[in-house]
Formats: structure tokens, C-alpha cells, sequence
């Protein structure tokens, strides 16, 4: 047999132990993603029953009814998303509070908007692992406050339309009925399996708070667990796909910031993981930009999600249809953010590598604009505590 017709050793191509390998490793994988996302509709599940009790009386002292309870719902959005670091976790809690009753959607819909600011700090902290370099510096700090400017501005021009005309709300409305319909309210596809671990819960936590609690970390950490598995699997493909697919031009790039987004269940996850390419020079700030936008999309799957669960577990229509609603909103919100703002894209553009050229004129703006920046998201508990 001739040397270019042997198989080098050590190859696993044509090897069935490589083989069956690969096969194992493709099943684990399928039911780990199966499990976390099982438990990810138990925890919506049990959060939205559990709100009917704890939550009712939680929002009725926290949030009142009013101009003031807008504002309020913005800021609790924005600060308790800038502690948890995900937008997908508080959009998801706050349907499966709807869906209980807990919140309506007038409030609901300012906390979803403030929810889309407080989960771009990630995106800043990774860029100050370029803090060496004050060119790779200042390219990573535009590419990581981009799009913390991009929500900020969406959030100035919407959130009072939305309060003056609620096109939103009214919009999400129209959208669920049609989604929805007489009959959707009925349909229990996954009723028979969750049920019986939501029993179980029941039984041993009897108190709608610590159950509402319980839920609440358990939906925490299967999304923590979910954006971490999902991460594993795409970044090694992301990193191929970077040249020749993701950045070839802004359609293309926006599409694949909405499936990466929808793949990884974080626009955090999603978006840091090209600002040390920014940083290192192989991406441009305006590159990068509509990616940022597509991941504003795609994060909204996972609260449409969390709406589904209540219809495919037989919840009551109105509840399904408040869940869906709430879940539409923040999908509208963010198309509407980038119908407002695309054309017009220079703005945030530039004011982001404006910061960025005062962040990294010296050591010492680099320190003040850092303390200054993540100071703003101190402000929303301020002004929570001040205003409640």
C-alpha cells in the first residue's frame, strides 16, 4: 500500500470511536440544552403563578398608578438590569409578572425600555481590558458605549411617544390577537410535562414570596447556564465566520447579530465578543454597529419565550395574551429604536468615539469617565428611592 493511501495515525475521520465520540458528544448536548430549557419553563411557569400573590402586593407598593409609575418602571429596568446584566432574565420576569397580574402592561412596558439600557455595561467592562494600549483603548471604549448610546437615544424618543400615543402597546395588542386568536388560550403542547414539577415546587415551598423567590433564582441561573452552553458552542464558529460572512456588509451583519443573539440567549454575550476586535483593529466602530442593532432583536426571543410557556401550559387566555403583548413590546421597541435611529446612525456613532477620544486622552480622563460612567447607573436607585 502506497504512504499517500495510509491513514495517519492518530486520525479519527474514518475511526467509528471517533465516530460514536462525536455522536455521544452531539446527544449530551441536545439534552443539556433540553434540561436548561425545561427548567427555564418551569421557573417562567412558577414565577407567574407565584406573582398572582406576592407579586399583586409588590407592585401595588412599589409602582402606583400615574405619570410617576412610568418613570419609575424606566429606572427599575435600568437598575436592575445593570445588576443582573441581562435584559432577556428581566424582560422574562417582568412577562411572567403580567401574566400574573402582578404588573400591567403600562407598566411593564417602561421597565422592558430601561431593561434594553442596564445590559450594555458588559460591553465597557470588557473594552477596559485594552486599557494598556490607549489606541486599542480608545477603539475598544467606542465599539463597547455604541451601543449603551444607541438605547439611551432609542429610549429618549420613544419612551414619550409611547406615554403620549402608547403606538406600542396598541400595536403588541393588535399583533397578539392575531397571533393568538379565540382558541390559542387553550392549546396545553407542553401542560403535561411541566405541570408535575410545578406541583412538586408547590409542595414543598407553600408561600407565593418564597416561591416567587425561587423562581426568580431558578430562572437566573438556567439563563445563566443557558447564555454559558450556548456561548461554548458558538464562539469557535463565530471566530471562523468573522472574514468572509459576519461583517460583509451591514444587512448581513445585522441578520447575524440577530442569530447569533437568538442562539446565545444574550446580547451581551453577542456583542462583547467583537469589541476586542474593534480593539485590535480588524473591525471598525461603523462595522460593528448594525451587529449591535441585530442583537437588540434577537434578545427579545427569549421573553417571547417565556409568553409562549403560558399558552403551551394551558395558563388562562388573558393571561397568555397580557405575556405575549408584554413580549411583543420588546421586540417592537427595539425595530422601532432602529427604524428611528439607523438613518441617523452618525449621531450615536460619533458621540461614541467622541467619549472614547476623551476617555483615552490621559490616565486621568481615563479614570474620571470610567467613575463617571458607571456612576450614571446609580442614578435610576436615586432617583427609585427619591421618587417611591
Amino acid at each position: 500500500m502506497s504512504s499517500e493511501s495510509r491513514i495517519p495515525a492518530g486520525s479519527t475521520s474514518a475511526s467509528p470511536n471517533g465516530f460514536f465520540r462525536d455522536l455521544a458528544d452531539t446527544v449530551l448536548k441536545t439534552v443539556t440544552l433540553l434540561a436548561i430549557l425545561y427548567i427555564f419553563f418551569v421557573a417562567i411557569k412558577l414565577m407567574g403563578g407565584s406573582a398572582k400573590g406576592m407579586g399583586r402586593m409588590l407592585a401595588a407598593e412599589f409602582l402606583n398608578q400615574g405619570t410617576s409609575s412610568a418613570l419609575l418602571g424606566l429606572l427599575l429596568g435600568v437598575f436592575t438590569t445593570s445588576l443582573v446584566q441581562s435584559s432577556s432574565t428581566v424582560t422574562s420576569m417582568v412577562v411572567g409578572l403580567v401574566a400574573g397580574g402582578a404588573f400591567s402592561l403600562e407598566i411593564a412596558i417602561p421597565i422592558i425600555m430601561g431593561a434594553n439600557i442596564g445590559t450594555t455595561v458588559t460591553n465597557t467592562i470588557v473594552s477596559l481590558g485594552h486599557v494598556h494600549n490607549r489606541e486599542e483603548f480608545r477603539r475598544a471604549f467606542a465599539a463597547g458605549t455604541v451601543h449603551d448610546i444607541f438605547n439611551v437615544l432609542a429610549v429618549i424618543v420613544i419612551f414619550p411617544l409611547e406615554q403620549m400615543t402608547h403606538f406600542l402597546q396598541r400595536m403588541a395588542t393588535w399583533m397578539t390577537g392575531h397571533l393568538m386568536g379565540q382558541e390559542f388560550g387553550k392549546f396545553d403542547g407542553i401542560k403535561h410535562i411541566v405541570d408535575p414539577a410545578i406541583n412538586l415546587i408547590n409542595g414543598l415551598i407553600p408561600h407565593d414570596g418564597f416561591r416567587l423567590l425561587f423562581a426568580l433564582i431558578l430562572l437566573l441561573a438556567t439563563l445563566t447556564f443557558l447564555v454559558k452552553f450556548m456561548r461554548s458552542i458558538m464562539e469557535n464558529r463565530l471566530a471562523r465566520m468573522i472574514d468572509s460572512v459576519l461583517f460583509k456588509n451591514a444587512g448581513t451583519s445585522m441578520v447575524m447579530g440577530i442569530i447569533f443573539t437568538i442562539l446565545v440567549q444574550s446580547s451581551s454575550v453577542t456583542t462583547s465578543l467583537v469589541v476586542p476586535l474593534v480593539g485590535a483593529g480588524i473591525l471598525t466602530i461603523k462595522q460593528i454597529f448594525p451587529y449591535t442593532l441585530g442583537s437588540n432583536v434577537g434578545t427579545t426571543i427569549t421573553a417571547l419565550m417565556a409568553a409562549l410557556v403560558f399558552a403551551a401550559t394551558g395558563s388562562a387566555p388573558d393571561a397568555s395574551r397580557a405575556a405575549l403583548t408584554a413580549a411583543l413590546v420588546h421586540t417592537l421597541f427595539n425595530i422601532s429604536g432602529i427604524i428611528i435611529w439607523y438613518p441617523f446612525r452618525a449621531l450615536p456613532i460619533n458621540l461614541a468615539m467622541r467619549l472614547a477620544d476623551i476617555c483615552a486622552a490621559s490616565r486621568r480622563n481615563t479614570i474620571l469617565v470610567i467613575l463617571g460612567y458607571f456612576g450614571i447607573y446609580l442614578i435610576p436607585l436615586v432617583l427609585l428611592l427619591l421618587l417611591r
